[in-house]
């Protein structure tokens, strides 16, 4: 394991959070401060509980995933395409590092700076509502699983993008619907029996269920299910990555 590599890629990204603290940091956890103002005065209203937690409080790890989900893509997915796109790539390719050392560098920082800004949007959420974290440990978990898992998703996405628009196609018109679709803001038991059902083959659904039980003990499915589901999500990530560099596919053209 070529570390000095590693460590090379991953502080080149993590610079780029530093160069642009605005965009990276500022405007996400004002974009959420927004969402506890006009859904906690708006809809927190209308229903005070859901499932014994009050409802600002509620939607707390709804909001996190959201912007973590968001963010860990955006990060990854920028950080393989911009190579791509100015040609530098080829670069890292030639050198003596391996798929596995490139991944993990730029995986890793795009992580990193998920997890970095979901807690300051944590550490937010107190100014608003009152919260509790009843597993901690547990919800550092999910929180690291979810980030390795949707950079490594993004990753693959800045692979396959060709353009700058696609690198938004599919975070804007297929994982954000999914996550306001997947109970970030709202228990499924509160749907009917049909939509319920539906909303059971939502994959989000799993990673925002199994969150929310670290910070209050209530779910909407089984946390040992929404892990068992997160370890499914990142061995495909990690297996279509693989397929990738071993075919070249769009790296070598």
């Amino acid at each position: 394991m070529n570390l000095q590599a590693i460590k090379a890629i991953y502080r080149y990204e993590m610079a780029r959070m530093r160069r642009t603290v605005l965009q990276s940091i500022v405007s996400p956890v004002l974009s959420t401060s927004l969402y506890f103002v006009v859904f906690g005065s708006a809809i927190g209203g209308r229903i005070e509980t859901v499932e014994g937690v009050h409802y600002g409080s509620f939607i707390v790890p709804g909001l996190i995933m959201l912007t973590l989900l968001q963010n860990s893509i955006a990060n990854a997915s920028f950080g393989i395409y911009f190579p791509k796109f100015v040609g530098t790539i080829y670069e890292v390719l030639s050198a003596p590092v391996s798929f596995v050392e490139i991944v993990i560098g730029y995986a890793g920082a795009a992580a990193t700076k998920s997890i970095i800004l979901a807690l300051i949007i944590l550490a937010t959420a107190h100014l608003f509502v009152p919260l509790r974290v009843e597993h901690p440990l547990l919800m550092l978990l999910f929180l690291v699983l979810t980030a390795v898992t949707f950079s490594l998703f993004g990753f693959i996405i800045g692979i396959w993008a060709d353009n700058f628009e696609k690198l938004q196609l599919i975070p804007m018109l297929i994982v954000t619907p999914l996550v306001f679709l997947g109970g970030s803001f709202y228990s499924i038991d509160m749907l009917p029996e049909f939509w319920r059902t539906v909303t059971l083959f939502n994959p989000v659904l799993y990673l925002v269920s199994g969150f929310r039980w670290s910070f209050f003990g209530t779910s909407d499915v089984s946390v040992h299910v929404s892990l068992v589901m997160i370890a499914v999500f990142l061995s495909a990530r990690m297996a279509i990555i693989w397929w990738m560099f071993r075919t070249g596919y769009r790296l070598r053209t």
